[in-house]
């Protein structure tokens, strides 16, 4: 079979992607035809297709990854839909009055929120919406601080996180696709310090914290409104809805219960294995950890509130509720899964060894980064985006001699930048919504602090890429 059709799956996914604005619909139509170019017959391709998301779906680490993620999922709607994420609000908002607080506010407010971007934007935002006016700030720079608190820095966490579960997961798929060998997890862990995307980002985070935005984002003033506007923020979004209640404390014992289970069984796991306390959370299986401790975090959930008198019957439903809210990505994991299966029998890496001989070394990696990137905005997913292009690049990486650790970086890199930017992002519809800002000028201001980030890395990938 010739290498060249195990592009043709990637030529329908990313124009299709692009057009429905859905990562979903591509990655379907590409399976279907990677299938039906490996078994070209009527009923073989589909039966083909079935076979390659069945069979990796499983595999016990996809299914534990999948597991943490319904969990974890139903968790967040039981804390919101118990007043946890409202109570945080509303502690937090009696305290904070000028500008620097609130700034300070958004930084600390990632102990309690690192886990998943889309919980930090419900739990964090109301906040920010409900004490905007009266501070001398913008609803846009308030608003992308806290996103630039999240995501850029939740991918560098490699425990007790909604994505780490899925990125070592991406890996190793990939692996097997190239035919390379390797740990994915610490392959992961090796690649953090090249997510320099991530890296500039929480850098001029931090500049802007401090320092102030430089004259290239002049901002309107804003009329600054001293009076209480604290109840603004009711009904901005279902967590701070009048109808619910206000109860920090169920908030803060799940995610607590769920870092220090996830941390302490990860290393436990490890040091069983190894008997060695520097080298336990290495070999530790990171991904079964991360269940059983969200599996243990449900129990304790589920007794905390039926000691608040809530039925059994309301947790069970609730729990239902924001588990199915997961299907959309888990139908991600599937595909993307039964993808990597479907290009590794199309021989994906002998036509990207075969196609590079023109491309010079040194603008391997930054042009990867920026290809990436762009797909990736596009997209609007960051999971989608690794998943369409980690294949490809640890593939690229082995025949064009990169380092594998630096080339996941730069995929992640990318991903991270679509999650961030895009207006097709979730995080950016959710924050638009909740802070009264037009999604499309909205994602325009990001992109707009964005485009030094995306600069230094660019020359970041190509210096590393020089001494390396």
């Amino acid at each position: 079979m010739s290498n060249v059709l195990s592009i043709i799956p990637f030529l329908v996914i990313i124009p299709v992607a692009m057009w429905t604005r859905k990562v979903i619909p591509g990655l379907v139509l590409g399976l279907l035809v990677a299938s039906y170019l490996v078994v070209p017959t009527p009923i073989g391709g589909i039966s083909q297709a079935s076979e390659y998301v069945v069979t990796n779906l499983a595999n016990k680490n996809k299914l534990y990854i999948i597991g943490f993620l319904y969990i974890f999922a139903g968790i967040i709607n039981l804390i919101k839909v118990s007043g946890g994420i409202k109570g945080f609000i509303e502690l937090t908002c009696e305290k904070i009055k000028t500008r620097k607080q609130t700034f300070l506010l958004i930084w600390i407010t990632l102990a309690g929120t690192f886990s998943s971007p889309k919980l930090r934007v419900v739990t964090v935002a109301p906040i920010i919406k409900a004490i905007q006016m009266r501070i001398d700030a913008t609803k846009e720079r308030l608003a992308y601080l806290i996103e630039a608190t999240g995501i850029p820095i939740i991918v560098l966490i490699p425990i007790a996180t909604a994505f780490v579960g899925y990125m070592t997961s991406t890996i190793e798929l990939s692996l097997e696709n190239a035919g390379l060998n390797g740990d994915p997890f610490k392959l992961y862990i090796q690649s953090i310090p090249y997510n320099l995307f991530s890296i500039f980002t929480i850098f001029l985070a931090v500049i802007y914290t401090v320092l102030g935005h430089p004259k290239l984002y002049k901002e309107d003033t804003i009329q600054v409104n001293k009076e209480d506007d604290q109840k603004q923020y009711e009904d901005c979004h279902p967590v701070a809805g009048k109808d619910l209640d206000s109860k920090s404390l169920n908030l803060f014992i799940p995610i607590i219960s769920a870092l220090i289970l996830s941390i302490f069984l990860s290393f436990l796991d490890g040091y069983n294995k190894t008997g060695n306390l520097r080298t336990a959370f290495i070999e530790a299986n990171v991904t079964k950890a991360m269940f059983d401790a969200i599996l243990i975090t449900l129990f304790i959930t589920v007794i905390m509130l039926l000691v608040q008198k809530i039925s059994l019957n309301k947790i069970i439903n609730e729990f239902f509720v924001g588990s199915n809210n997961l299907m959309p990505p888990i139908t991600i994991f599937a595909l993307v899964w039964g993808l990597a299966a479907a290009t590794e029998d199309l021989n994906l890496s002998s036509f990207v060894a075969s196609s590079l001989d023109f491309v010079p070394h040194l603008l391997v990696v930054p042009v990867t980064f920026l290809i990436g990137s762009l797909l990736a905005y596009f997209v609007g997913s960051a999971w989608g985006s690794w998943g369409l292009l980690m294949p490809i690049g640890l593939t690229l990486a082995a025949v064009s001699q990169v380092s594998l650790p630096l080339m996941i970086g730069v995929i992640f890199a990318s991903g991270t930048f679509g999650g961030l930017v895009s207006p097709l992002s979730g995080t950016t519809i959710t924050m638009a919504k909740i802070m009264d800002l037009d999604v499309m000028d909205y994602s325009k201001y990001k992109l707009k602090h964005s485009i030094a980030a995306i600069v230094l890395s660019t020359i970041g990938y190509f210096i590393i890429e020089l001494i390396m």
